[in-house]
């Protein structure tokens, strides 16, 4: 099989993501639950993978790292933490489910800072005159998971700062690939899951927290700590961890963290990127395919989408599934994205590569397309 569903799932993780795991189930128990070796392994490792997390994102210290199920639940934390019902909210026009329906639960009014793909000027612009008095977060993906636009996370948070905003980040596209300075955006809240450039196991994720930012805590339950209080512990990472890590994850995590720092960001960026860029040249010389690609290689990142005028995005996504190319289409559980992008009504085919992709794949997927579109015609 082809893999290009990195966006969704780093399926192809590096051998030392699955030792560790089968290896935690052998000698780890809970941290936090008693002083016996078992755990106090656990308990070790744990804060190897919150340190590990600390230097990756330049955090100023590991309790700020804290252990989610996903990025989804990590969001739902971070929005339900600075946005009240019915409070408002910014955000931009890439914006996934993970985001919209926290939202709509709460019944919030939400300003969409629409701008078109690929133009971070007009993003800027977009974020600037949405932000007004009485906004209480403003949220941003730093990399569209349907097109791979890398917003300008930067200036949207230099923004935030100057209107005195908390910021949100969903860097569920962009952790393990992009740098991401914690210490220099400033942001409330960082937002990522451990299973995609993280290189980790499905069922883990992070939140980053700020400083300052206010934490209310999405479950209450067992935390290992002030077991005599009946109210959550008023400290991180406590205070947003209850109940039983998931330790077998976290060893995982920790092992891909470990891969992705060993490689370094800028090569594992360059090389998503280079291949991206290829599959959007070749696609783009099959007759009847829109690609969606922004010009050079610094607008987007491993994620590319595109659609055929001959043929609907679920079919194509088909007949490549049936010729061992994995990709995903539809929507994305990003219809807001779609709708911004004007593809709402086809969805698209996403194509997402991987550290662990090659060119002859690339070259593969491109053949492929031609000859399903050939035979349609």
């Amino acid at each position: 099989m082809i893999y290009l569903d990195s966006a969704a799932t780093s399926f192809q993780k590096p051998d030392s993501v699955r030792a560790a795991v089968v290896r935690a189930f052998a000698e780890m128990s809970s941290p936090g639950r008693g002083g016996y070796p078992a755990a106090m392994r656990a308990a070790d490792m744990v804060l190897e993978c919150r340190t590990e997390l600390q230097e990756l994102f330049r955090v100023q210290t590991p309790e700020q790292v804290v252990f989610t199920m996903n990025a989804t639940h990590a969001l739902n934390i971070a929005v339900k933490s600075l946005v009240p019902p019915e409070g408002h909210a910014v955000i931009s026009g890439y914006e996934h489910n993970a985001v919209t329906r926290p939202l709509h639960a709460l019944n919030a009014s939400v300003t969409v800072a629409r701008a078109p793909l690929f133009d971070p000027e007009k993003t800027v612009a977009a974020f600037r005159e949405a932000i007004v008095p009485g906004t209480d977060a403003v949220i941003c993906n730093h990399v569209s998971n349907v097109f791979g636009y890398a917003q300008p996370v930067e200036e949207i948070a230099a923004l935030c700062r100057e209107r005195q905003v908390p910021l949100i980040i969903d860097a569920s596209q962009s952790a393990g690939i992009l740098l991401l300075d914690c210490r220099v955006l400033g942001a409330a809240f960082v937002a990522m899951p451990g299973h995609k450039g993280l290189c980790g196991p499905q069922g883990t994720g992070v939140l980053i927290c700020g400083e300052s930012a206010p934490l209310r805590p999405l479950l209450e339950g067992g935390t290992g700590s002030r077991s005599a209080e009946q109210e959550m512990p008023d400290f991180l990472p406590d205070r947003l961890e209850a109940g039983t890590q998931n330790v077998p994850g976290i060893a995982g995590l920790l092992a891909g963290v470990r891969f992705v720092r060993a490689r370094g960001l800028a090569r594992i960026c360059t090389h998503e990127r280079y291949l991206a860029a290829s599959a959007a040249a070749g696609l783009r010389s099959v007759p009847g395919v829109q690609v969606f690609a922004g010009e050079g290689l610094f607008a987007q990142t491993g994620v590319l989408s595109f659609r055929s005028e001959k043929i609907d995005p679920d079919t194509l996504g088909n007949r490549l599934s049936q010729r061992g190319i994995a990709v995903r289409t539809g929507l994305h559980c990003a219809p807001l994205a779609h709708k911004t992008a004007g593809t709402f009504e086809t969805g698209t085919v996403r194509a997402s590569f991987s550290f662990f992709n090659t060119e002859a794949e690339v070259f593969r997927l491109v053949e492929a397309v031609e000859e399903i579109l050939r035979e349609k015609s």
